[in-house]
């Protein structure tokens, strides 16, 4: 036991010695401050690393202790049990022990009294008396073996009795010794435990206390993912889709080779396509057959409660129909160019959609924003009016429920599952398909589509710009041979080397997002990192279910494939400015 607990202490000393060593390597946030000659961003770009380096060296020296410990609590909880059936065993014995000193105590004046008597007698009738007396020769011979008889026999009891007093002495002592023993043994075990507890639990403390460390230093590359990705709900009624030529895949970038990364679509991918529908209604399609595609085994009931009363935010309540008619979600002009049909649909989406929200006006107002959908305080007229009027009362329903339907402007050609009925929050499931919105399926993927076919700019687009426009001076998103490269380096870092990715930061981070203190990788130091110089080819594979499944470059240092989730957030950390992924179905085009 004690070379088991000796072994622990040794274990948990190395471990203590490898924190200490983190601990004098970290650069503390307050050091930081006023350090003469350096800047900030590269203080904290050191701090990161070091808390990174001094958490892993943590963990590892833990994690054998925790193993030992979980075998020391199994060992103590064993020795405990032994201790407990010691203590009940010493108990009995205490008992035992009471017990035959009362009988010693009793038979001890039994015998005393015996002996006081015999001692009288013995001085008040000697044996010469005896002698003189009348009585005859034969009663004193009977009274002398009688005698002798009870002298033998007390003899032995005093000599039994003197064995017993002695060995009764011994067990107390015995007895004692073991209570001092295993209160100690106690003792010592309850310590021990506290101990490697206690160390334990400052070693997980320290450990948290990196963490929060590293995440507050490292929030900012969650904003650069958000920022990039820019997952929105935009819709065609919400902002105008401005066809650039610039982010085509057509646009010559002056260099080559050169890589841009396109997007199939954006942003949410489930619900209606509303240029899927758009792309639908022009090949004829009817609005009833648009909405079973996309929301899939839905009922369409058709007269509705015109007059139901939900609430907006900001303007108080008013009947379904009023409402719908001042929701700005897809261009009225699609109603001349073929696309009646989907305007209608997107009334039906837009009321089923509303009336889930408020649950039936009974559940709070509806959000005016993209949040929701687009509303403003004036109808909208023409024929999106037309469209609303057409389907007056229609609503999407299953089991007997409306179904919330989500819409967005364009999904790339796969549209996304989701639950339609979730928002209930009562166990009510209905999965909406997740399929190719194409005609012919996947066959027709990038040729058929509806959204393709209906001219959305979305459906394809190479994207460096944010929503507001800002491009940090980048006026195209193609990559040259060592740009790319320096993403497939920055991808080797993320998931290849296990290290902190805490300065997987565009290198303009600072100057085009106006965030300091991350002090992002060079292209060398990240080269040096990765390994990669140039990229000379680029190959895709898709998956079945609608994201890219590989991207594999050729480089100067030969073939590396890349798992496509993994290459949408290394591109996403890395690209530089504004060039973005917003699809996790996707494509590389080169030059």
């Amino acid at each position: 036991m004690r070379r088991f607990l000796l072994l622990l202490l040794f274990l948990f000393l190395v471990m203590i010695s490898g924190v200490l060593v983190g601990e004098r390597e970290i650069v503390w946030a307050e050091d930081c401050d006023g350090k003469v000659g350096e800047p900030l961003y590269t203080c904290l770009g050191s701090e990161i690393d070091n808390l990174s380096r001094a958490l892993k060296m943590s963990q590892d020296a833990t994690a054998p202790l925790e193993t030992e410990v979980e075998k020391l609590g199994a060992q103590i909880k064993s020795i405990q049990n032994q201790i407990d059936l010691a203590k009940k065993k010493q108990g009995e014995l205490e008992e035992g022990i009471e017990e035959r000193e009362a009988k010693v105590a009793d038979q001890y004046v039994i015998l005393a009294k015996k002996t006081r008597e015999f001692y009288k007698q013995m001085r008040s009738n000697s044996l010469l008396v005896k002698l003189l007396s009348s009585m005859g020769a034969g009663s004193m011979s009977r009274d002398l073996a009688y005698r002798a008889e009870a002298n033998d026999r007390d003899r032995m009891i005093i000599l039994q009795l003197s064995g017993e007093i002695g060995q009764l002495e011994a067990d107390k002592l015995d007895l004692e010794e073991r209570r001092v023993k295993l209160a100690g043994l106690q003792a010592s075990l309850d310590k021990e435990k506290k101990f490697f507890d206690g160390e334990i639990g400052k070693a997980k403390a320290y450990q948290s206390d990196l963490q929060g460390k590293i995440a507050s230093l490292t929030s900012l590359q969650q904003s650069i993912l958000a920022g990039k990705a820019e997952v929105f709900s935009t819709t065609v009624g919400d902002v105008p889709l401005a066809d650039d030529p610039n982010s085509r895949p057509d646009y010559n970038p002056g260099f080559s080779p050169a890589f841009a990364a396109f997007s199939f679509g954006a942003p949410h991918f489930k619900g209606m396509s509303q240029y899927g529908a758009f792309g639908r209604a022009k090949s004829g399609q009817k609005a009833e057959t648009i909405l079973q595609a996309y929301y899939g085994g839905v009922e369409i009931k058709k007269d509705y409660d015109a007059g139901k009363q939900i609430g907006v935010s900001g303007y108080g309540r008013m009947d379904i129909e009023t409402y719908v008619k001042r929701v700005y979600e897809m261009p009225g002009s699609w109603g001349d160019e073929n696309g009646m049909e989907a305007l209608k649909a997107q009334a039906v989406a837009a009321r089923s959609y509303a009336l889930a929200w408020t649950r039936e006006g009974t559940g709070g107002s509806i959000c005016t924003t993209q949040a929701c959908q687009v509303y403003k305080n004036a109808n909208k007229g023409g024929k999106w009016e037309e469209a609303v009027n057409a389907t007056r009362g229609w609503v999407l329903y299953k089991d007997g429920k409306i179904v919330s339907a989500w819409y967005a402007s364009t999904s790339g050609g796969y549209q996304e599952s989701y639950n339609s009925l979730d928002y209930l929050k009562d166990g009510s499931n209905h999965n909406t398909p997740a399929f190719w919105d194409a005609e012919g399926g996947r066959d027709g993927w990038t040729s058929k589509a509806w959204e393709s076919r209906a001219g959305s700019p979305w459906f394809y687009k190479g994207w460096y710009k944010s929503r507001n426009g800002s491009s940090c001076g980048r006026s195209h998103p193609w990559l040259t041979a060592e740009e790319m490269a320096d993403v497939v380096n920055a991808w080797v870092v993320l998931y290849q080397r296990g290290e902190s990715d805490s300065r997987i930061a565009p290198v303009d981070v600072e100057s085009c997002w106006g965030k300091s203190g991350v002090n992002p990788y060079s292209i060398d130091e990240l080269r040096g990192k990765g390994g990669y110089g140039r990229v000379t080819g680029v190959s895709v594979m898709y998956r079945s279910d609608g994201v890219t499944d590989r991207v594999t470059f050729q480089t100067d240092k030969g073939s590396v494939a890349i798992n496509g989730r993994e290459f949408y957030k290394a591109f996403n950390l890395r690209a530089p400015a504004r060039i973005a992924l917003k699809s996790g179905l996707f494509n590389i085009e080169q030059k």
